[in-house]
Parts: C-alpha cells; sequence; structure tokens
C-alpha cells in the first residue's frame, strides 16, 4: 500500500511532535536540577549535537530510501543478509512496548487538567498525598482518563498520514508553544527568573561525573525518539526532494528549544515560591502544583494551561509511538489501517490496565519483581535496553551495512564538508557511547 506523503511543514511539525513529548516538560527539567543544572545542560547540548544529530540523520535516511515500513526498509536496504537485518526493524515495537505506560501518564495529565482548575494542593506535603493517593487506590479514575487517551490516539492513527497525524500536529504543536511561550513571558517578570537562567547556564562542574554524562546522553536519545522506529516510520513519508539534514536540524532545535524554556520557566516558578530545583520525577505532579497554588486564581489558570500543554506533548508523541507498528501490519499483512490502528491500540490498552493495577495496593504485590513493578520494568526494560540498542544498530545498519556510496550520494550535497565528520560518528562514536549507556543503565558498569 502505497504511504501517504507528509507535507514540508507537516512533517516538521511531525517529527517535533514526536520528539517533543513528555521528556521535555517533564524529565528534562528534574534532570537538569539533578546535575547541577548549567553544567548538565552544556553535557546534554553537546550530545544532542554529536550524538543525537547523527542518528536522526541516520534513521530519517533509512526511512526516507526505504520508503516503507521499518522492517521492509532495514530488509530492502541491507546488500546481504536482509533477513537477519530487518530485525533491526522491529524496533518499532518498542514504541508500542513504551505506550503501555505512556498512555496511563497521559492519563494522569488529564486528570490533573480537570481537577487544577477547581483545586490545587496548599503544600508539597499535600500533593503528594494527592498523587500517591491517585496512584495507589484510584484505579477507576486512571482507567477512565487511560481509556480516553486510548481513544484519541487510536482515532488519529486510524485517520492516517494526512488526515489525522499531520492535521493533529499542525493544530497541537503551534497551541503547545504559545501556551509555553506565553508562560515563559510571565516567568521572565518574576524576581526569580534572573536566578532560574543562572541555574540553567551557569556550569557548577562539581556535579558532574560519567553518570551525568551517561544520563544526558541517555536523555539525548530519548527525548529526540530515536530508535523506537517513528522518525523513521515518519521518513519513509518525506516529499521526494526533501533535505533531511535541514528537517533534522529544525526537529533538533524545536526539540532543545522547548526543554529549555520549559526547564526556565518551571525552575522560575519554584525558585518564586519557594521550592528546590532537584524535586526529582515528582517536580510536576508534586512540587509544581504546590507552587501554583501561591499564584491565587492565576496559579488555576497557569496549572490548566501547563498541563493541557504537557497533554499536547503526549499525545503528538503517542501517535508516533503506535504508527510504526501499525505501518508494519499494513505493509507485511494488508491489513486495513482501521484494523491495524484498533489492533495496536488494544495492545497497549489492556497492558496498559494491568501496568496501573501494578501500582494500586492489594495489586501491586503480585505485578512486582525485584524492587520494580510492572510499570517500572517496562520503564526500565525501554529506557536502558531497547532505546540504545535500537539506535546501536541503526548507526551500524548505516555506517557498515548499506553501502557508502548510497549513502553519500545522498548526505554528501546535504552536509557538505561535515559529511565525513558526520560518517565517522556514526561508525564509531555513536556505537561506542551508546555501548556504554546500555552498560551503565543496566548496571555492569
Amino acid at each position: 500500500m502505497k504511504i501517504a506523503r507528509f507535507s514540508r511543514i507537516g512533517f516538521i511539525l511531525a517529527a517535533a511532535g514526536s520528539a517533543v513529548g513528555l521528556g521535555n516538560i517533564w524529565k528534562f527539567p528534574y534532570i537538569a536540577g539533578i546535575y547541577g543544572g548549567g553544567a548538565f545542560v552544556m553535557v546534554y547540548l553537546l550530545t544532542v549535537l554529536f550524538i543525537g544529530f547523527s542518528v536522526m540523520v541516520a534513521e530519517m535516511l533509512i526511512g526516507y530510501m526505504g520508503r516503507k515500513d521499518t522492517v521492509t526498509s532495514f530488509e530492502e536496504l541491507a546488500p546481504k543478509n536482509s533477513a537477519l537485518w530487518k530485525l533491526g526493524g522491529f524496533q518499532g515495537f518498542t514504541g508500542l512496548l513504551i505506550m503501555t505506560f505512556y498512555s496511563v501518564v497521559i492519563g494522569w495529565i488529564f486528570n490533573y487538567i480537570i481537577t487544577s482548575v477547581i483545586y490545587l494542593p496548599a503544600t508539597v506535603k499535600e500533593a503528594e498525598s494527592t498523587f500517591n493517593t491517585m496512584l495507589k487506590s484510584g484505579f477507576f479514575t486512571q482507567l477512565f482518563y487511560h481509556t480516553i487517551a486510548f481513544i484519541w490516539i487510536t482515532y488519529v492513527v486510524n485517520k492516517g498520514i494526512k488526515g489525522g497525524i499531520e492535521k493533529m500536529n499542525m493544530i497541537l504543536m503551534p497551541s503547545l508553544v504559545i501556551i509555553l511561550s506565553a508562560m515563559f513571558l510571565y516567568a521572565t517578570t518574576l524576581d526569580s527568573f534572573g536566578k532560574a537562567v543562572e541555574f540553567m547556564f551557569a556550569p557548577d562542574w562539581s556535579k558532574i561525573n560519567s553518570e551525568a554524562f551517561v544520563v544526558a546522553v541517555g536523555h539525548a536519545f530519548f527525548t529526540l525518539s530515536l530508535g523506537m522506529g517513528a522518525i523513521m516510520t515518519y521518513s519513509a513519508s518525506l516529499p521526494k526532494d526533501a533535505n533531511i539534514v535541514k528537517n533534522t536540524l529544525w526537529v533538533v532545535f524545536l526539540d532543545t528549544a522547548i526543554a529549555i524554556v520549559a526547564g526556565l520557566m518551571l525552575f522560575t516558578f519554584l525558585y518564586q515560591y519557594g521550592a528546590g530545583p532537584a524535586k526529582g520525577p515528582g517536580l510536576v505532579f508534586i512540587s509544581l502544583p504546590a507552587a501554583f497554588y501561591e499564584m491565587g486564581i492565576l496559579g488555576n489558570i497557569f496549572a490548566v494551561l501547563f498541563f493541557i500543554a504537557l497533554a499536547f506533548a503526549g499525545l503528538t508523541s503517542s501517535v508516533s509511538l503506535v504508527e510504526p507498528m501499525v505501518q508494519y501490519f499494513i505493509d507485511r499483512f494488508n491489513w486495513s489501517r482501521l484494523k491495524a490502528s484498533i489492533s495496536m491500540g488494544l495492545f497497549f490498552y489492556l497492558i496498559g490496565i494491568v501496568v496501573i493495577l501494578s501500582n494500586i495496593d492489594g495489586f501491586k504485590e503480585s505485578l512486582t519483581w525485584g524492587s520494580k513493578n510492572l510499570f517500572d520494568w517496562i520503564d526500565f526494560t525501554t529506557a536502558a535496553i531497547m532505546l540504545p540498542f535500537g539506535g546501536l544498530v541503526m548507526s551500524i545498519f548505516v555506517g557498515f551495512v548499506v553501502e557508502k556510496q548510497r549513502v553519500e550520494s545522498i548526505m554528501r550535497p546535504q552536509l557538505g564538508f561535515a559529511f565525513d565528520a558526520w560518517y565517522f560518528s556514526l561508525r564509531y562514536i555513536v556505537p561506542v557511547s551508546m555501548f556504554v549507556v546500555m552498560l551503565n543503565l543496566i548496571g555492569v558498569i
């Protein structure tokens, strides 16, 4: 089945929507807080430039050259051992597995949009109690919003590249930028904005160690939506005359800019109302609502807008996590888009219900193995093993397997004198970095 083509701006917004997710607005600020702000930001920007950029160009190239689903693209581009290399295309399953808990988190955000209209916790302790009540005993609340997320995502994916994914991103991505920009502009008027800028850009090198570097590499990879087949699948729908390098630069710029703007905004609010930056994963759901409370009625408005923006970021990423396997079943088994969309949607929805139960008192004991429950195991497995491995496979595939003259014929005109540096990075720097990240995340080093 012929894949529909993105418009130029549609592709950039869709790819940026895939990259700009919960990792930018939720995860990046608290990681920066843990690892000393400016020093981590500088390391992160370097890893995005030298590793993230290289891998994204490679992933776009595979999709652009293959023009099919991820499995078929690997299979057709491999000059030999295609039956083995097509296994690399199953990285698309990683995105679907991520969706089993990602949809649940989007459900939490939907819940916070509604509750923020009328209620904000007065203290961090109260905010923590509210969040834990929802997490540990609010099964039906989580199920309700998880169901809404499933319906929305499945509907958009079923509408296809042009009518669903591109159309949604053309609306949600500009809306996300407008909301964050408005909140950022307000943050610049507060006394604590200067302190937030200093924290984000004045490096404290004492906080930087090998672990911080590994975290920066891993997060750059995660936040750019690499190693899960999403960018590859979208790139199969690029116009024939598309410039891969320019598209990559736009996506990297938007992704990084939104992460930095979100960080500056959140740290300004937290400093203004007496909270510290290094609050861990609970920063958005615990520390921030308590800070919004201190603003009075304006805090309710900002809380609703912030969680709407967070929901937009999550939804634009979600459709890209489902689309690779949908396109796989369309191409390989001639399924209709409706059948593939509903089947993949039900996969993450039904497992997502079990994921919710893994946090619920009375059920979590039987869904916990070792120190992690099912939610944590899926998060850990995808982030620590599957995503870095996907990047490792792609870099080796483009760097060593696909004929160099094919790669060079497309990329040298676009990269110019930088082609050799990019190709070297893809063959040596990226594989070593990904291998080290994997060993660190699984606890070997």
